[in-house]
């Protein structure tokens, strides 16, 4: 194996990162042209602007979720499991709302009737903002620490419940996806449409853009002087294979901006984004579609990442025991699982890339309503 064990758990902790990224800009913006779909279209072909813009790519850009869930489910067993029994409740809403996504958009054009098509433009809207408010909501009760804990025969209990993830924070955090996903939607509009349609949309992108700004700097500050952190005080090696509860874990204040002061260079992230996010209330104003629609993937990306590097090496902390906490060093497959795979992701994650990157050239270019009265019978 080219790489000892310690190696292949960071390359995976990356992997998976790329993964809930590439997910994030990709589909990201589809969410967020379905929340803006029964405010933005006056009428019935503005809406069919809209959907015609994302309509050819969206399925594809599913490609990246149901890769990371794949990916934590093979290289994060422990996480997987922990995550989807104690979050049952949560990523069932988040799957029946996306089920609102391909039952709209396949079924939406077959009937003229103004009602039956209205009422699948709110579910679109009901598909494109409730999975980014849940996802923000999960990753705030992350940083929060999630009520669970491990037995001594390693069996796992967890106390919370659905409404107990509806705290201040995790709600902020929610708010901060949600408005971070409508300024990317909002900048893709932008390059997608044009006239009134796009004025618009210019609006949304300008307003979420400083929106999603302010909740980054206020759950900034909050997790920075509010919230307590965790760190490892003491584990067996890293290159090595053990569970959980081999470690010890404290829990302490401020904490979670402990990797941000040993290795000062990754402050770059947040400020980063905050830019990004500037730039793109900026290049809003200024009409560069373009540029707009690159700073917002700048951002989403950057306030990722900002969250990540706090929390690492931890990838699901525990409230009742930090002993149960998992992390990159403990929740991993073994390594000549991690070292198999690692090979296949090497192969089939630039083909992917490769491939969105010719879908999207192929279908480069605005949707305009002269193309949907000239093509009334389009999919969408």
């Amino acid at each position: 194996m080219i790489f000892d064990y310690e190696t292949l758990k960071i390359i995976w902790w990356a992997f998976v990162g790329v993964l809930i990224i590439g997910f994030a800009l990709t589909d990201g913006f589809d969410f967020g042209v379905g929340m803006m779909l029964p405010f933005v279209g006056k009428t019935d072909a503005e809406r069919r602007v809209l959907i015609n813009s994302i309509g050819p790519t969206w399925e594809g850009n599913q490609t990246w979720f149901i890769t990371a869930g794949g990916a934590t489910f093979a290289a994060w067993p422990l996480v997987y499991a922990t995550a989807f029994s104690g979050f049952y409740i949560a990523l069932m809403v988040l799957l029946f709302s996306l089920f609102f996504r391909p039952v709209g958009f396949d079924y939406r054009s077959k009937v003229a009737d103004p009602r039956w098509r209205n009422a699948w433009d709110w579910g679109l809207f009901v598909g494109g903002i409730v999975p980014p408010l849940i996802c923000g909501v999960a990753f705030g009760n992350l940083l929060l620490g999630v009520p669970f804990h491990y037995d001594d025969t390693m069996r796992v209990e967890y106390t919370g419940n659905f409404f107990q993830l509806l705290n201040p924070f995790g709600l902020l955090a929610g708010l901060l996806s949600v408005a971070m996903l409508l300024t990317h939607g909002a900048t893709f509009a932008m390059v997608k449409t044009e006239a009134e349609i796009a004025a618009r949309v210019r609006k949304i992108a300008i307003y979420a853009s400083l929106a999603t700004l302010a909740l980054f700097v206020i759950g900034g500050y909050w997790v920075a002087r509010g919230i307590d952190g965790y760190s490892i005080t003491s584990m067996p090696s890293a290159n090595s294979a053990f569970m959980p509860l081999a470690k010890t874990v404290e829990i302490t204040s401020g904490a979670w901006m402990d990797n941000y002061e040993r290795w000062p260079e990754t402050k770059a992230i947040p400020i980063a984004a905050i830019v990004a996010l500037l730039l793109v209330a900026a290049f809003g104003a200024w009409r560069k579609a373009r540029l707009a629609f690159i700073c917002s993937g700048i951002a989403v990306a950057g306030i990722i990442l900002t969250a990540a590097t706090a929390m690492f090496p931890f990838i699901m902390p525990s409230s009742l025991d930090p002993r149960s906490s998992l992390t990159v060093w403990d929740a991993v497959s073994s390594q000549k699982t991690l070292g198999i795979m690692f090979w296949l992701v090497l192969f089939f994650l630039p083909l992917i890339i490769l491939y969105t990157a010719w879908v999207y050239r192929v279908m480069r270019g605005k949707v305009t309503l002269k193309h949907i009265a000239d093509n009334e019978h389009t999919a969408y």
